[in-house]
C-alpha cells in the first residue's frame, strides 16, 4: 500500500475509537455479571471483535446493535459453557492471557490459540502464577507458548505474588483467577501497570484494594451488569498526537480520550519533549489540543514505561524529529508484543534515514533527520504500521509503501480514511 507522504497544514477534531483495554474487559466482566451490560463506544477492531467470539463460544449471548454491544450475563464463572472447538483469539493477546485467568476455575476443558504472532508470544509468565493457584495448564511442547489447553476441574486458592515484569496482562490475568478462588489473593507489582480490571471489578460492584503497588482481593465475587461508555483510546490518539506535533503549521484536536493516569505516559513525555499540548480533563476523560512544535530529547525509563508502553514506536519517531538525542531504557516488553518492536521501530525508520540504534531494553535516537522514502513493513503489527504511516506525511522524497497495511485494522479499521480527512 503506497502512504500518503509530503504534507503541512493538517487540521481538524477527531474523536478517536474506543479504548480496546477497555472494550475487551467490558465484555468480560458483562458475560460474568448477572443481568444486562450494554457497552456504548465498543471498539469494533478486530482485536475486540474476537474477544466476542470467544464468549459467543462459552455459551453468552451478546448482540451488536447500531449504537452498542450488549451482553446477556451468564451469572458468574461457572455459567461460562464448554466450547466445541478451539477458542482463537486472532492476533489479540488480552484476550488470550486474561481468558487463561478466567477458564483457570472452569469445570471443563479449553483449547486456547491465536494467528501466527500469537503462536509466538510468551504465556509462562501467565500460566506460572494460574500454576500455583491450582490450574492445569499446558502449552505447546510445554514450552510456553500456544496453543494452551486448560484442564477443568481444579480448586483454586489464593496466593501471594511477586510479578516478575510489569504486565497488566498478567496482572489481570491473576484477578481473573483470584476472584474464583478461596480465601485472598495478593499481587506485589514491579511497576504500576494500568488499572482498568481493578476499576472495571468496582465498576461491575466488586471490591477489589490498592494500596501502592500491591492489590488484594478476595474471591466467590458476584457482578451485576451495568451500563459502560468506553472512552477513546489514548494509544490510538497517540498517532495523531504526534501528527500535530511533527507536521508543519498543524493544529488537531482529540475529544473523548481516556486519560486514566495509569496510561497518560506520552503525554508526560511531550510536556518533556516541549510539545504544545493542553487538555481538558473530566475524571477518565477529556480533550487535548496539539499544535506543530519543536520538539527536544528526553530520556525514557523507569516507572514511565509501563504507563507508554504500546507508545514506544511512535514516541521512537517523534524522537527522529527532536532536537538532541533520545534514550529509551526499561523497555524489555517491547520485545514480546505482536511483534519485536524494538528490531522494527530501528530497522523500518532506519531505511527512511534516521539515525537510530536498538539496544537490548530500549532505543538510542539522534534527532533532526529527515526522512526519505522507502519500502517498509508492518510485520504484522498495527503500530508499527500506523506510525510508519505518520512517518510518511513527514517525507519530503520519494514514495513510502507499506507491507502488511491490514494489520491496522487490528486496533483501528478505518485509521487511514481518518488521514484522508484531515488532508481533504
Amino acid at each position: 500500500m503506497k502512504l500518503i507522504t509530503n504534507q503541512t497544514g493538517l487540521k481538524g477534531t477527531i474523536e478517536v475509537p474506543g479504548d480496546k483495554s477497555i472494550s475487551h474487559r467490558s465484555i468480560m466482566f458483562g458475560a460474568l455479571a448477572e443481568g444486562k451490560t450494554r457497552i456504548h463506544h465498543f471498539l469494533e477492531a478486530e482485536d475486540c471483535l474476537s474477544t466476542i467470539d470467544v464468549f459467543q463460544k462459552l455459551g453468552v449471548k451478546i448482540e451488536r446493535l447500531d449504537s452498542e454491544v450488549v451482553v446477556h450475563g451468564v451469572g458468574g464463572f461457572q455459567g461460562l459453557k464448554k466450547p466445541m472447538s478451539d477458542l482463537y483469539v486472532g492476533n489479540s493477546g488480552t484476550t488470550i492471557r486474561l481468558l487463561m485467568g478466567i477458564l483457570a476455575g472452569a469445570s471443563f476443558d479449553a483449547v486456547l490459540t491465536g494467528d501466527d504472532s500469537i503462536q509466538k508470544r510468551p504465556m509462562n509468565r501467565v500460566s506460572k502464577p494460574l500454576e500455583q493457584m491450582g490450574a492445569r495448564i499446558e502449552t505447546k511442547d510445554n514450552a510456553g507458548f500456544a496453543p494452551v489447553h486448560l484442564h477443568g476441574g481444579n480448586q483454586l486458592s489464593g496466593i501471594h505474588y511477586e510479578m516478575p515484569v510489569a504486565s497488566a496482562q498478567v496482572k489481570s490475568a491473576i484477578l481473573f483467577a483470584a476472584l474464583q478462588a478461596g480465601g485472598e489473593t495478593v499481587i506485589h507489582e514491579k511497576e504500576k501497570t494500568r488499572n482498568h480490571t481493578e476499576e472495571m471489578i468496582r465498576l461491575f460492584g466488586g471490591e477489589i484494594h490498592e494500596e501502592g503497588l500491591t492489590v488484594r482481593l478476595s474471591g466467590n465475587q458476584r457482578f451485576m451488569g451495568q451500563e459502560v461508555l468506553v472512552p477513546g483510546d489514548i494509544s490510538s490518539a497517540a498517532f495523531f498526537i504526534a501528527l500535530g506535533l511533527l507536521v508543519p503549521d498543524s493544529s488537531i484536536r482529540l475529544t473523548n480520550v481516556g486519560l486514566n493516569p495509569t496510561r497518560t505516559g506520552i503525554l508526560d513525555v511531550v510536556e518533556a519533549m516541549g510539545g504544545k499540548l493542553t487538555k481538558e480533563a473530566s475524571t477518565f476523560s477529556g480533550t487535548i489540543q496539539v499544535e506543530t512544535s519543536n520538539l527536544r530529547g528526553t530520556v525514557i525509563e523507569g516507572s514511565l514505561i509501563p504507563r507508554l508502553i504500546d507508545e514506544l514506536p511512535i514516541i521512537a519517531l517523534l524522537a527522529t524529529q527532536a532536537e538532541g538525542e533520545t534514550i529509551i531504557r526499561d523497555a524489555e516488553e517491547l520485545k514480546v508484543k505482536e511483534t519485536n518492536r524494538i528490531d522494527a521501530v530501528a530497522k523500518e525508520l532506519a531505511k527512511m534515514g534516521a539515525n537510530i540504534t536498538p539496544t537490548e531494553d530500549g532505543l538510542i535516537i539522534h534527532g533532526k533527520t529527515p526522512l526519505h522514502g522507502a519500502k517498509v513493513t508492518s510485520y504484522g503489527d498495527h503500530r508499527i504500521g500506523m506510525m510508519l504511516q505518520i512517518a510518511a506525511l513527514l517525507v519530503k522524497e520519494g514514495e513510502v509503501e507499506l507491507e502488511k497495511a491490514e494489520a491496522v485494522a487490528v486496533s483501528y479499521p478505518d485509521f487511514f480514511e481518518v488521514i484522508e480527512s484531515l488532508i481533504g
